[in-house]
């Protein structure tokens, strides 16, 4: 087993101090957005060894020997650490994105790199050839929007924006376009077309400017009571996007609230923003990502339309499958990942109780609180409070124990469950 060391990329939506809050160490006192952990060669863990000097990158690291490290189906398979797990600290909201599928990714990053397109470059669309499925676990209260509401409720929020802006003698339509745009939009939308909709928001001119800050001003003004929780955060999100068609493009969108230990999952074509919030976050091992608002970053917007999934689905909670000692196993319908949470409770009853690490290939694990012990018939690894350890498949069975006298709390990737 090694134990890792994990970049913090720094963000400008980060949290300054949500991350070294979980993690007992000291804040940078800039933003801290995620802290990656895996072996994305963007920026893969460091990998250390009682028995080796120094630290060696871990995609290197397993680049020495895939089929040890990996087990043999995950590296035939994959070729590679299949997922990548983040902590994720959200103080403002992200860009409206989506990720496209494995196709997609594998065709694009070809083109791309046929044409090419510097793989720095700030209209690159690809930065891999993978896709991006994801979970997200909530670690606290963690607001989202996810996936397309049906089409009649956003119509009548753009219907309940024209009656109002209209009806206002203190908001000013010059020309009346803001209110047109909305009672066009409403109407497309009463059609139940979607693609149209988003389409129109994302390539609407002026008229789609001035609507948006028309519509902040509408519900912040309090004279009109506002009927849906995603009017309410439209004032919010104008306020960190100024005029960002993203900022209408949210009231299609359902508005979720994940309470701490809720979880969703997010399949490609699924377009989302994470608002704010603390949560463990797993996915495909892939950077690729398509915005469609709330950003100052590039927009394809051809591509972004072929890659978006305009149905109306409901919000893709995802339940834990639990055992007998309350451990905790989040099966998303990926075949990349799974993610463990294991508690090792303080209680003296239980505190003989050894936890199985769930292992289909290598584990990446986070110790979130406590101390804990990684046991295995090769060696040991002590964890404590913000520490990670990397896996190998040749190393199982593993089991967590608990050290000290107080509760411990983890989180273990491991690839899925074959049947």
């Amino acid at each position: 087993m090694y134990r890792l060391s994990n970049t913090v990329r720094d963000y400008p939506w980060g949290s300054s101090t949500a991350i070294a809050e979980l993690i007992g160490a000291e804040a940078s006192g800039g933003p801290e957005a995620e802290m990656w952990i895996g072996a994305h060669p963007d920026s893969p863990s460091k990998a250390s060894h009682p028995d080796v000097d120094g630290t060696t990158p871990l995609n290197e690291l397993i680049a020495t020997d895939p089929t040890l490290f990996l087990g043999e189906e995950t590296s035939t398979r994959f070729g590679r650490l299949p997922f990548l797990a983040k902590i994720l600290a959200a103080e403002k909201p992200l860009s409206l994105q989506v990720h496209p599928t494995l196709e997609q990714a594998r065709a694009g990053f070809a083109a791309e790199e046929e044409a090419g397109v510097d793989r720095s470059a700030p209209h690159r669309n690809y930065k891999d050839d993978n896709h991006k499925p994801e979970l997200l676990f909530a670690l606290t209260g963690f607001s989202a929007l996810c996936g397309f509401r049906a089409a009649h409720e956003s119509a009548a929020l753009f219907t309940w924006l024209a009656e109002t802006i209209e009806a206002d003698p203190e908001l000013t339509d010059e020309n009346g376009s803001a209110v047109l745009a909305a009672r066009h939009t409403a109407t497309t939308l009463s059609q139940g077309d979607l693609r149209g909709a988003f389409t129109d928001l994302l390539s609407g001119g002026q008229d789609v400017v001035r609507l948006v800050g028309l519509a902040s001003a509408a519900v912040a003004s309090g004279r009109q009571t506002v009927p849906d929780t995603g009017l309410a955060e439209l004032e919010s999100l104008n306020g960190f996007y100024p005029g960002d068609p993203g900022v209408l493009v949210s009231l299609m969108l359902n508005h979720i609230t994940l309470e701490p230990g809720q979880a969703i999952y997010l399949p490609a074509g699924n377009i989302h923003a994470y608002l704010r919030g603390l949560g463990v976050e797993v996915m495909a091992s892939s950077d690729n990502v398509l915005r469609g608002g709330l950003t100052g970053k590039h927009i394809d917007l051809p591509e972004l339309m072929d890659t978006v999934d305009f149905q109306s689905l409901g919000v893709p909670y995802l339940e834990a499958a639990k055992n007998m000692l309350g451990q905790e196993i989040y099966r998303p319908p990926f075949d990349e990942f799974q993610l463990q949470r294991i508690a090792l409770p303080g209680d003296a009853l239980l505190a003989g109780e050894d936890v199985a690490v769930a292992q289909n290939g290598p584990v990446t694990l986070l110790c979130v609180s406590g101390d804990l012990l990684l046991d295995s018939p090769r060696g040991d690894l002590q964890l404590t409070r913000g520490e990670s350890a990397f896996i190998p498949a040749h190393e199982a069975p593993v089991v967590a124990k608990r050290l000290g006298e107080g509760p411990a709390v983890a989180f273990a990737v491991t690839t899925a469950e074959t049947n």
